[in-house]
């Protein structure tokens, strides 16, 4: 064929191709806009990753070492800690929060942390103050509205309770709830009854908001994370601190009807199931579906990979990391 005429017929594509981005036309006939907003920053698809319950022991700070230099290597748009960043029964000292802080920050991704019990609640073990602990424990990880990590995400926050965050990534509207172990905080002092009461009722305006949100703003999916494992085996009469949550979240589970992760840690054992169950139908919710992360002993990560191709919305994948590997 003519050269020149080779040549006309490429300017003629090229210019098409550029009409079509124009008008916001992908490739598969969807509107870019659609697209961008389904994936956002990851094309098509979108990773991140979840952690939590690990630096537990002398050897497990180095794993964690092993476990940055890891996730390091991956493009993640951003990690979630779901909490517990000692053992419950180590001492609550002051450099426990902060070395743990500036480790959080060696993370490429935006790192976005819950705390979990063994942080707070579960300081008299050791002689500590518990609400004091707390307190400590927001003046640390949480004086400004931003992530932490190398690159810094903006997150909205609760007033009064910056530790429980929202943001929308990939078409999912993600929240972290402060929900810890150790049936929430309640049953041990009036005092710490007192702060669950105030602490529950704004993680349910919390949850029911973000559900609102995700509604108004079509997410094909919503997360949240938390730290306490409400399905474990204690006995029901020792969880009364869960019993809000669970009845408040099938109603807003079964309302909003897309996919619903719920992301936990706790009890250390890496497991993606359905626990959550109808109370009328006593069958299990099946756009529910609960991952707990891996924890102590085990020091490794899970990527989450957001499809919105995909029915279910989210892929989840363990990550071992190599020089974490027990020799067995």
């Amino acid at each position: 064929m003519n050269p020149k005429r080779l040549l006309g017929i490429a300017m003629i594509v090229f210019a098409a191709a550029v009409t079509l981005i124009g008008f916001g036309i992908g490739p598969d006939g969807s509107s870019l806009k659609t697209q961008s907003a389904a994936a956002e920053g990851m094309g098509t698809l979108l990773d991140f990753a979840l952690i939590g319950d690990t630096r537990y022991t002398t050897e497990q700070q180095q794993k964690f070492l092993n476990l940055i230099t890891d996730m390091n290597k991956y493009d993640l748009a951003f990690i979630v800690h779901d909490g517990d960043i000692k053992a419950g029964s180590n001492a609550c000292s002051d450099n426990i929060y902060t070395e743990t802080r500036d480790l959080f920050n060696q993370f490429a991704a935006p790192l976005i942390y819950s705390p979990g019990d063994n942080e707070w609640t579960d300081c008299h073990r050791a002689g500590g103050n518990s609400l004091e602990r707390l307190d400590f424990v927001r003046k640390v990880f949480f004086p400004n509205n931003m992530s932490m990590g190398q690159k810094k995400m903006a997150l909205e926050q609760q007033e009064r309770y910056p530790e429980n965050a929202r943001w929308t990534y990939g078409g999912v509207t993600f929240a972290t709830l402060h929900i810890v172990g150790s049936n929430n905080n309640i049953g041990r002092t009036p005092e710490h009854d007192n702060e669950y009461v105030q602490r529950n009722i704004a993680n349910l305006n919390w949850m029911t908001q973000t559900f609102d949100i995700a509604k108004a703003n079509g997410s094909i999916g919503v997360m949240l994370i938390m730290q306490a494992n409400m399905w474990d085996n204690t006995p029901p009469s020792e969880l009364i601190g869960f019993g809000d949550t669970l009845r408040q979240m099938e109603r807003d589970v079964l309302d909003f009807g897309r996919p619903v992760v719920l992301v936990n840690g706790d009890s250390h054992y890496y497991r993606v199931d359905k626990p959550l169950m109808g109370s009328k139908s006593m069958r299990r919710i099946e756009n529910f579906t609960r991952v707990e992360t891996f924890g102590t002993d085990d020091v490794h990560w899970l990527r989450v990979t957001i499809d919105p191709k995909d029915p279910q919305v989210f892929m989840f994948r363990q990550q071992i990391v190599e020089a974490n590997r027990v020799k067995h």
